[in-house]
């Protein structure tokens, strides 16, 4: 057993000896010194022993396993001391090159038009309300005294989860639900995405996003909405932009209109950008009718209020002279690292 211990210590160091990778050291040390290791096999053959050998031979097997362990630790060493100068040979930092440019994150325009929008009607003293995209169609269309008949609730124009349940198509439902949570005065904008059954092309997407505003209280009348949109419009185009209100139709308000803003290219002159007219549509509006207060639980000889509705991809396109809608969805960098 003398000689079998021995052979196997000769064994050990003529292997690590031949060891050139760090990863390979694990492989030997299990070999030889592990459970089912060679030293181990070896061992149990103590039994057959006199008692005599036994602390003989046991001494010996303590000194060989220490040898080959202090053996592993110093070939480990020597290991680890290669790989790095190694690494450091191949790795190492040429100090006179210039140093690599970390290229700086910059918000979407469309996220910039949001905190904007948010910002002006902040400073007038409205809050911002938010809803569920995925809508009952009572908030969607009953409640906004869309009737049942209306081209906006056909199949083909709505993406319908469940016969009563929508994905939204405008941030409307965000206002009922506050008249319906909250009593009066209000004044809040909902800013959020929004759903059509439209084809995708250079001014249409099925996803797109609305930002819509409500005021409610006693003696509100026409002149407040148009003050409120005139100051918004300047704020948001510069102080020149003038603004221009034509009626229209909406269920959910009467009377109704669409405003218009002076073409930002031109000044109002007229140019390919607002098809020579001087003008642009940048959103509808109107004071709220009296079903949908009552609906809401609001009555609406003691109150009255204005709603208006924009399209905040339009006017992000508006804002910053963009001529195509999927732009604002491909995450193209080199669209997106414009807008600085």
């Amino acid at each position: 057993m003398e000689l079998e211990l021995k052979q196997l210590r000769d064994r050990c160091l003529a292997d690590l000896n031949a060891i050139e990778e760090l990863k390979s050291l694990d492989n030997v040390r299990i070999k030889y010194l592990g459970k089912k290791g060679e030293l181990t096999i070896v061992l149990k053959g103590m039994g057959k022993l006199s008692n005599e050998e036994r602390p003989i031979i046991g001494k010996l097997a303590n000194e060989i396993r220490e040898e080959i362990e202090n053996n592993i630790s110093n070939q480990k060493l020597a290991l680890e001391k290669k790989e790095i100068e190694v690494q450091i040979e191949t790795e190492g930092i040429d100090v006179s090159l210039p140093g690599k440019k970390h290229l700086a994150g910059n918000l979407h325009p469309l996220t910039t038009t949001i905190n904007q929008l948010k910002e002006v009607f902040l400073g007038m003293g409205f809050s911002v309300a938010e809803g569920p995209e995925i809508e009952w169609s009572k908030y969607n269309f009953d409640y906004l005294n869309v009737p049942q008949e209306h081209s906006a609730r056909d199949l083909q124009d709505t993406f319908y989860y469940q016969e009563d349940i929508v994905l939204r198509t405008q941030t409307s439902p965000v206002q009922i639900r506050v008249m319906q949570e909250q009593k009066p005065p209000l004044r809040i904008i909902s800013p959020g995405r929004v759903y059509r059954f439209d084809e995708i092309d250079a001014t249409h997407s099925p996803v797109f996003h609305q930002m819509e505003g409500l005021v409610i209280d006693k003696g509100i009348t026409m002149s407040d909405l148009k003050g409120t949109l005139d100051l918004f419009a300047k704020k948001l185009f510069g102080e020149q932009t003038k603004t221009k209100f034509r009626p229209h139709q909406f269920y959910f308000t009467e009377p109704s209109a669409e405003m218009d803003v002076t073409c930002f290219k031109c000044g109002g002159v007229g140019c390919k950008v607002c098809s020579n007219t001087g003008w642009i549509e940048v959103l509808g509006c109107g004071m709220v009718h009296p079903n949908v207060l009552r609906f809401c639980g609001i009555d609406p000889d003691e109150y009255s209020g204005f709603a208006f509705g924009m399209g905040l991809d339009r006017i992000t396109m508006i804002k910053y002279g963009i001529n195509d809608l999927r732009l604002l969805f491909e995450n193209d960098l080199r669209f997106l690292s414009q807008f600085k």
